[in-house]
């Protein structure tokens, strides 16, 4: 077994933003020249997951405001009372309460073993940011 590790990097522009990283989770598996296995790609933040559901526009911007809806931006935390980094992100912490860190995807072929209709989406709660940072983890022969 081999296992190989790359980091991919993003900026991001939007308080809550659903990024499709597919292409790069595919192009890190493509490097790797690895056949069969398993595909972790894991966010490095407390405040940006990662997911998998259907990349459909509508659908998008459709979780970005169901995640605005659920917890408010503007809710009384306590969080935000004496923040550690200065931002107000308490709300970016609790919507995180819902979501993984990371997903595991196998892979064959060279190719993910995703559905028709999956992609890989890393998640921004509490953006902008200059760079997050997803590890993306390749075992398998």
């Amino acid at each position: 077994m081999q296992i190989s590790t790359y980091t991919v990097r993003r900026r991001t522009t939007k308080p809550i933003e659903i990024i499709d990283i597919t292409a790069e989770i595919s192009a890190a598996l493509l490097s790797s020249g690895l056949e069969r296995g398993q595909v972790t790609v894991i966010s490095r933040h407390t405040t940006a997951f990662i997911n998998i559901n259907e990349k459909e526009e509508c659908l998008v911007d459709d979780m970005e405001t169901w995640l605005k809806r659920l917890v408010p931006k503007d809710g009384n935390y306590r969080h935000n009372l004496n923040p550690i980094d200065g931002r107000h992100n308490a709300h970016s912490h609790l919507l995180g309460l819902f979501m993984n860190s990371s997903e595991t995807i196998p892979f064959s072929e060279g190719k993910l073993l995703l559905g028709e209709w999956q992609s890989i989406f890393f998640v921004e709660l509490d953006g902008p940011r200059e760079e997050r940072n997803v590890l993306v983890q390749i075992s398998g022969i």
